[in-house]
């Protein structure tokens, strides 16, 4: 039984060797353990697993050998429906698309939705010039157009929306999440600098023995302050939009950060960074708090973590007004420099994948901006960064 379960670990792509194997098997023989599948996951996973990065692997196989559970392939994937149905909309070929021009920037479009809002007395569907949906008209949603202003509805997926008109309601990532792997944690580890604070609650047992033996063998116990990692970091988040896509990965970074560091302050902001901040997405509106005293309330030595898709339109980087929430005194570039410039310790975390990156204008006014620490939310990007940080 045990032979086909140490063969099903080896499957699962688990580095699991003959001699591990065989102390399994001998604690099993000297009775270390109660008859019960818990205790045996325990003991098995202390024993055959050599690093936590694999604890999520041998979960999936132990539970995939012993409970029946199907074991998820690293390339399996659900379709989901709306993008299904998303493929029934008009699909425009590329010389279509090349056909539709811009209007002329930001401002011209404004100028021409303000002019349509007056003019339109009805619903339309499919064309080039009215506000509506699944057409080539800059206004709508549901169809295409490289410097659109979504009204209502839902992204088509082009991601390409100067401006978005629709209330918009955001959720805070969760920092108790359960997290799925726990090698985001191993990872954030790289990023530590331990110093004893608080009272003396721990035994220094070097020191113990040293005053014992001066002491003339009298027990002399030295007590120590308690070990913390004294790393603080700032953490701004992006969420909405575009980031629905990648709640789970950044709800696990955020929850495995707020488990590594004791010095943690964190802020939610939309698609890029503005003239203000807040902590409560339910009340965004009401509660702000001004970019500037973030700037001026954190030290330099705060390493600063900004953690989003960067995928928008370049408008809301490059322009004054080109927030897609409203218009914005100064542009996003300007702000980010800011940020940049306070905090010399910096990087900017990533989800979507790298290989788009080359396709999005934004993350590469972003990366220019930030002086190219842009890394993805990958366990090798996370690493990466955090070297960065610590140097």
């Amino acid at each position: 039984m045990l032979i086909d379960f140490f063969y099903t670990l080896r499957s699962a792509k688990l580095p699991v060797s003959v001699k591990e194997y065989l102390t399994l098997l001998e604690a099993l023989k000297a009775s270390v353990i109660a008859p019960s599948l818990d205790e045996f996951y325990y003991l098995a996973r202390m024993t055959l697993v050599k690093d936590e990065q694999y604890f999520d692997k041998f979960d999936q196989a132990f539970g995939a050998y012993f409970n029946g559970i199907e074991q998820k392939s690293e390339l399996a994937f659900d379709v989901p429906l709306d993008w299904l149905k998303k493929k029934l909309q008009r699909d425009l070929s590329p010389e279509e698309k090349a056909q539709i021009e811009a209007m002329g920037g930001l401002d011209k479009l404004m100028e021409r939705l303000k002019q349509l809002f007056e003019e339109q007395k009805e619903r339309h569907e499919g064309g080039s010039k009215w506000i509506g949906t699944g057409g080539t008209s800059p206004f709508g949603n549901g169809g295409y157009n490289p410097e659109g202003i979504r009204i209502g509805g839902e992204a088509s997926g082009n991601r390409s929306a100067v401006k978005v008109w629709e209330a918009r309601a955001y959720r805070d990532y969760d920092d108790q999440v359960e997290i799925g792997t726990r090698n985001i944690k191993v990872a954030l580890r790289r990023l530590r600098r331990f110093a004893r604070e608080g009272a003396a609650e721990e035994l220094d047992l070097p020191d113990t023995i040293r005053s014992t033996a001066a002491n003339a063998g009298w027990l002399d116990i030295k007590m120590v302050p308690e070990r913390h990692n004294n790393v603080k970091v700032l953490m701004l988040l992006d969420v909405g939009g575009s980031m629905d896509d990648h709640i789970k990965r950044t709800e696990e970074l955020f929850s495995a950060a707020k488990a590594e560091f004791k010095h943690l302050e964190f802020y939610y902001f939309h698609n890029c960074v503005y003239d203000f901040l807040w902590k409560n997405n339910r009340r965004r509106h009401a509660e702000r708090t001004a970019t500037w005293d973030v700037l001026h309330k954190f030290t330099p030595d705060y390493k600063l973590i900004f953690v989003g898709d960067a995928t928008m339109s370049p408008y809301e980087v490059l322009q004054a007004g080109g927030s897609v929430e409203y218009n914005n005194a100064e542009a996003g570039a300007v702000w980010l420099r800011r940020l940049a410039d306070q905090f010399p310790h910096h990087a900017w975390l990533n989800p979507e994948p790298e290989g788009l990156w080359e396709y999005r204008q934004s993350v590469a006014v972003i990366r220019e901006v930030l002086g190219y620490k842009m890394y993805p939310l990958t366990l090798a990007g996370l690493e990466a960064s955090m070297r960065a940080l610590s140097k």
